[in-house]
C-alpha cells in the first residue's frame, strides 16, 4: 500500500473523529471520579434480595446527601456515589439502606475536596511535562537530520499525533459520561499517560528509520525524494507496529470482558488509545512530515 500517496484520504478520518471529540468535551464535559473530584464511594451488597436502584435513589433523596449515583453491580451490589459524608451521614445511610432488606457493606471510601483537586492538578502538570520532555527529546535525537526536515519538526509532528491519541479516548468517555453516567478516575490519567508512552515508541520506530534511510542515502551520495523515504521506512516497519499493538490490544479485550469491574474503563481507555496509536503512528505522524516537507518546499519557491 503507497500510504504517502493516498495520505489525504487517511487525514481524513483522524481529523472527524477528533473534531468529534473535541465536541463532546466541549458539549459534555468529563464525568469526574471522587478520587478526582472529592466525595465518597459506598459498595453494598444485598444477599438475600437486591432491590430495585429506585428504590435507592428515593431513600438517599431523604437524607439531604445531594446527588446519588446508584450504580448496580453484579448481581446483588451497588456501587453508591455521593458527596463526602460525615461518620454520622455513613452510619444514617446504611441504616436507610438497610429498610429496603438485610445489607451488607463492602467499601467505603471517603476523599476530600482538596485532596481530589491537588490530584487532578498533579496529573494535568505529568501529562504537560511528558509532552515537553518528548519534544526536546526528539529534537535531541534527530538533531544531526537536518535536511529536508528539520529536527524540531520530528517532536512537533510527534505531538500532534499524541494530542490526537489521548483526545480520542477522551471524547469517548465524555459522551460515556453523558450516555452511562461513566467517570474519569485515577485510573483514566494512568491510562493516558500509558497511551502517551507506548504511542511514541511506535512512532519513535518509524522516524528513526527513516533517519537511518536518510542517513544511507546520504553516504552513498544518492538522490531520493523524502516522500519516497517515508514511503520505504513505514513499508519497513508496518508489520512490527502492527504485530506489537495487536498482542497488547488482545490482552486488554480479555482484561476488559474477564477482569473485574473495577478495570474495565482502564482497559477500554487502553484499547481505544492502542488503536488511535497504533493508525497514528503509521498513517498520521509520517505523511504529516511528507506534507509539512511539501509546504515548506512550495513558499520558498
Amino acid at each position: 500500500m503507497d500510504i504517502i500517496r493516498y495520505q489525504k484520504y487517511f487525514f481524513i478520518l483522524p481529523a472527524i473523529l477528533a473534531l468529534l471529540s473535541a465536541g463532546a468535551i466541549g458539549v459534555w464535559g468529563l464525568k469526574v471520579g471522587i478520587d478526582l473530584a472529592g466525595g465518597s464511594l459506598l459498595q453494598v451488597t444485598y444477599p438475600d434480595n437486591r432491590p430495585d436502584a429506585t428504590d435507592v435513589r428515593t431513600v438517599a433523596s431523604g437524607l439531604s446527601l445531594g446527588e446519588v449515583r446508584v450504580q448496580e453491580t453484579g448481581e446483588q451490589a451497588f456501587i453508591l456515589r455521593q458527596r463526602d459524608l460525615t461518620n454520622d451521614e455513613h452510619t444514617a445511610f446504611l441504616q436507610a439502606l438497610g429498610t429496603l432488606g438485610t445489607v451488607q457493606e463492602d467499601q467505603f471510601t471517603s476523599v476530600g475536596p482538596s485532596l481530589g483537586q491537588e490530584l487532578m492538578r498533579k496529573s494535568w502538570i505529568a501529562i504537560a511535562l511528558i509532552v515537553v520532555s518528548i519534544i526536546l527529546f526528539i529534537a535531541f535525537a534527530f538533531r544531526h537530520v537536518s535536511k529536508p526536515v528539520s529536527s524540531w519538526k520530528y517532536g512537533i509532528v510527534a505531538i500532534v499525533t499524541l494530542m490526537h491519541d489521548i483526545l480520542l479516548p477522551v471524547g469517548l468517555f465524555a459522551f460515556l459520561g453523558y450516555t452511562v453516567g461513566a467517570e474519569v478516575d485515577s485510573l483514566f490519567i494512568v491510562a493516558l499517560l500509558t497511551i502517551l508512552g507506548i504511542s511514541i515508541n511506535d512512532t519513535i520506530v518509524i522516524f528513526d528509520r527513516i533517519r537511518e534511510n536518510l542517513r544511507r542515502n546520504e553516504e552513498a551520495r544518492r538522490s531520493e525524494e523524502f516522500e519516497k523515504v517515508v514511503g520505504r521506512s513505514i513499508s519497513q516497519t508496518i508489520t512490527r507496529s502492527i504485530n506489537t499493538s495487536v498482542t497488547v490490544i488482545i490482552v486488554l479485550v480479555a482484561l476488559y470482558f474477564l477482569g473485574p469491574e473495577a478495570t474495565k474503563n482502564f482497559a477500554l481507555t487502553l484499547i481505544v488509545g492502542m488503536i488511535a496509536g497504533t493508525y497514528s503512528s503509521i498513517f498520521l505522524a509520517s505523511p504529516l512530515l511528507v506534507a509539512w516537507e511539501r509546504w515548506s518546499r512550495k513558499s520558498v519557491q
